[in-house]
């Protein structure tokens, strides 16, 4: 093994090291793990995402739905924050087995076929501590997701990830049109939930035939770093540390908060008000298939081979392009119903394509929003203590938002001031991420932007010197 700059111009020297071969190598490759990573959440919130795209969770009152996600959102919100500091503190894996105790799930879309007036405190209930497992379970992930591929892959894995983890709402939409394809009740029948209960069952499993992160090295031969620090009190310090001497984050706080804000006029006020049960299943496996492409799409822009500062300037731009190419279209709809909607449309209706394109292109903006919020973290850092905390950082914030967009959907807030709200915030969000991008986004991330990894298991940042001769005298003895 040698010493290598992992680019050319780069200030930072990187220990590489000997790729295993043969099934071990193919199972020790970050891809392989990512892949994986795809799966569990394809097995857990794809699946969730197929009942919520339906509107209402499937069901004809949407308002303990909507509950059931405001209790979801605010615990998710809670535990997100500090969950990049558990992850860090109890290792990846053991965090993914504990947020993939997603069995709760079960109960959520068993109670749901149910009437809410018998079940409706069930429902909330179980979407609280659904929230405890997701901000767990999307900390690990995230970590693992931006740390695993070197600096001109993150948009290539992150799409890989997207693609894998929305099968979940590709076959779980599927599921549901072929099941309901006749159903004239307006709500899901038992056997959708019964088919998504043995899939989210078999997502449970995988964490723990994951390797572990250690073991697994990138494909230009450095090792993913992953600190493990022995106390509370210097995971609660590093929290405070990113922050302190990374502000710069500060401006993504809007675009993560608006990540998930859309969802609820798009699956509530729009497929939900809209559509009857068959056209709503097929807009939602519509919705998730494009979200593949959409991740895809994007990633061509994120890992192109011009410099990175351009790549996440021209991410920025498409992105503000699809904003209002899309609420311009949908203003035009939104101005002709009000809540709670007709229900009405079917497939056959010839008001139907224009409205089902639109979803489409819906897709497309989520995917590619999410996909360009990773990334932009993943341009801020490659360790992946702080990766943990920023996915935190991210998905709490995302979750704080949802919880109260959703809340202003179940007091029935009318849908045109929700959808121009969701217009409004997308917009804010760019606006604030672009001094980010111009201020923050580095051609390279070097060793001396890397705190947390530097940071001692007493709290104290070392040199960098120091850290590149430690790396030094592990590959030497």
């Amino acid at each position: 093994m040698s010493l290598q700059d992992e680019k050319a111009g780069s200030e930072t020297e990187v220990v590489t090291y000997e790729r295993p071969t043969g099934w071990k190598g193919i199972y020790y490759k970050p891809l392989t793990q990512v892949i994986m990573l795809g799966f569990i959440c394809f097995m857990g919130p794809g699946l969730f995402n197929a009942v919520n795209g339906l509107g209402g969770g499937g069901q004809v009152d949407a308002t303990t739905s909507a509950n059931s996600n405001v209790a979801l959102y605010s615990t998710f919100a809670f535990v997100g924050f500090f969950a990049g500091s558990v992850n860090n503190r109890l290792g990846s894996i053991l965090t993914l087995q504990l947020g993939t105790f997603r069995i709760l799930l079960i109960h959520w879309f068993l109670s749901c076929s149910e009437h809410s007036s018998h079940a409706g405190a069930f429902v909330i209930a179980s979407g609280a501590i659904l929230g405890v497992c997701a901000g767990l379970l999307w900390a690990a992930q995230g970590s693992l997701m931006l740390a695993y591929p070197t600096e001109s892959q993150k948009g290539t894995y992150i799409a890989i990830f997207w693609a894998i983890f929305n099968l979940g709402g590709i076959i779980g939409s599927a599921v549901s049109l072929g099941t309901n394809f006749n159903n004239t009740s307006g709500t899901v029948g038992n056997g959708t939930y019964i088919a998504f209960i043995i899939l989210t069952a078999i997502g449970i499993a995988i964490p723990s035939v994951m390797a572990s992160p250690k073991k697994v090295i990138r494909s230009d031969g450095s090792k993913v770093i992953i600190p493990l620090h022995p106390t509370w009190k210097t995971q609660l310090y590093g929290l405070w540390l990113v922050l302190e001497t990374d502000p710069m984050i500060l401006l993504l706080f809007p675009m993560f908060f608006v990540s998930n804000w859309f969802y609820t006029w798009q699956f509530n006020d729009f497929n939900g008000a809209l559509f009857d049960l068959r056209g709503r299943s097929l807009n939602s496996l519509l919705y998730w298939t494009s979200q593949v492409f959409g991740s895809i799409g994007i990633s061509f822009i994120l890992d192109s081979k011009l410099n990175r500062r351009t790549r996440a300037f021209s991410g920025w731009g498409a992105l503000m392009v699809m904003i209002f190419v899309t609420h311009i279209w949908a203003y035009f709809y939104q101005i002709q119903y009000v809540r709670p909607g007709p229900q009405d449309i079917d497939i056959h209706d010839k008001r139907y394509v224009g409205r089902v394109f639109l979803y489409i292109f819906f897709g497309f903006l989520d995917s590619m929003w999410q996909t360009t919020s990773y990334w932009l973290m993943g341009a801020i850092s490659n360790d992946a203590g702080k990766l943990a905390i920023m996915v935190g950082f991210y998905k709490s914030l995302q979750s704080a938002g949802a919880a109260g967009v959703w809340r202003a959907d179940a007091v029935k807030l009318p849908f045109l001031n929700i959808f121009v709200s969701t217009w409004v915030l997308l917009v804010v969000g760019l606006l604030f991420a672009l001094p980010m991008i111009h201020l923050r986004v580095k051609n390279h991330t070097e060793l001396a932007d890397e705190t947390l990894v530097r940071m001692d298991e007493h709290g104290n940042v070392r040199d960098v010197s120091e850290v590149q001769k430690e790396a030094e005298a592990v590959t030497t003895a």
